[in-house]
């Protein structure tokens, strides 16, 4: 029996791509009785189109072909699928250097952008803002993860994949026993798709012991409906390249409704979503964790300083007001929307790790920092894990 922990995008594209190549007597087990509780569900739900990444890495190789088969997947299911392209644009003369340094990125990924100016972003994006030039990407489009996920259930269980809901696992017993809260799994191969806890699983094998999650938080706010018509699809900032985060950000998704998030804040538990959420002995190391990065990593504590401003409204549109016009700060409404990023940490190290990381052992394959574009990737990424893992040619 193959085991897969974790019925997020990940597990369930993993699963799809075991059953593609044949491979049959897969189980999934998941802790919520529900799917899309965590990141896979919380996600903007905005395809990336191979942009950000160098070329030498997992998320580079993954993202923009993964891109390709997601929307081919939402037209031949019929599921949502807005083709709205995306703008990268610039707030001051500084930026220029590094929107360049992106188009290179994105035309040695594969990428079909361009570099426009003010005038041709007008005829995208009519109220988008922009320093002399901004970056297009038309393969840019938003889904809604929710759909998917519910899709990818429906389609594997029909095909005879398990998915066993409300079971959580509690430790490992040898290479080839789970110990879970419905009792003994035994299994052949195993495959850790946990999300925010995937480190924790890999260390119940002996694995990854270098690695910890730390958990941000990713806040977002609502465009006052009447603004809507102010955005078409979606527009970006130019990011800090050094570390994983987009920024704030506009998004239009399928029911018409404008989010501007995430913020990137450091969180207090794994799935610390309101004040009080996950607290408890793990926040301490948590804490700690995040402590340790910010007196010794001077890229984390930047990012700390810029993004706990973003808590405040005043700052959160100080951070956008430049990126679109007709925007007032009473136009940036509350929303109950609200993720986790399971950032991957190298503890050896001290820094952020910012690539997909993939740990084999024997009968188990672990998958960390499967954090944006994670969703985006999922597909071509599962093909790989089951090619390069499972030994599949073809």
């Amino acid at each position: 029996m193959i085991l897969i922990c974790g019925a997020g995008i990940t597990g369930l594209s993993i699963a799809r791509e075991l059953l593609n190549y044949g491979f049959s007597d897969i189980t999934i087990i998941e802790k919520e009785q529900n799917l899309g509780k965590h990141a896979s569900g919380r996600n903007s739900g905005v395809l990336h189109a191979g942009i950000y990444y160098t070329p030498d890495s997992l998320k580079a190789k993954f993202c923009l072909k993964g891109n390709r088969l997601m929307k081919q997947y939402c037209r031949q299911k019929g599921l949502t699928l807005i083709e709205s392209g995306k703008v990268i644009v610039t707030k001051k003369e500084s930026e220029l250097t590094t929107l360049n340094e992106l188009y290179r990125r994105a035309k040695l990924n594969g990428a079909n952008v361009e570099l426009i100016d003010e005038k041709a972003l007008k005829k995208i994006e009519p109220y988008a803002k922009t320093f002399k030039e901004a970056l297009f990407s038309p393969e840019t489009a938003v889904i809604n993860p929710q759909e998917i996920l519910n899709t990818l259930e429906t389609e594997l269980s029909g095909k005879g994949v398990k998915i066993i809901k409300g079971v959580t696992l509690h430790d490992v017993k040898g290479s080839r026993t789970a110990i879970t809260d419905r009792g003994d799994m035994e299994f052949d191969h195993f495959i850790n798709a946990a999300g925010a806890h995937a480190d924790r699983i890999a260390h119940m094998f002996g694995l990854a012991k270098q690695y910890r999650i730390v958990p941000f938080k990713g806040l977002y706010k609502k465009l006052n409906k009447g603004k809507s018509f102010l955005v078409r699809g979606n527009i970006y900032p130019v990011p800090d390249i050094k570390n994983p985060f987009l920024g704030v950000h506009f998004t239009k998704i399928h029911d018409g409704t404008v989010y501007v998030g995430p913020t990137a804040t450091p969180a207090f538990g794994r799935e610390n979503y309101k004040v009080f959420d996950d607290l408890g002995i793990e926040t301490l190391k948590i804490l700690w964790r995040d402590l340790s990065l910010f007196l010794s990593n001077e890229k984390f504590r930047n990012t700390a300083f810029t993004e706990m401003r973003k808590y405040f409204k005043k700052k959160f549109y100080e951070d956008v007001k430049d990126m679109i016009e007709g925007v007032s700060i009473d136009d940036l409404l509350p929303s109950n929307k609200v993720g986790i990023r399971p950032q991957l940490i190298d503890l050896n190290k001290k820094e952020l790790v910012m690539d997909f990381l993939v740990i084999k052992d024997s009968n188990t394959i672990h998958i960390l920092n499967a954090i944006s574009p994670a969703f985006t990737s999922a597909f071509s990424f599962a093909e790989f894990i089951v090619k390069e893992y499972f030994m599949v040619t073809g």
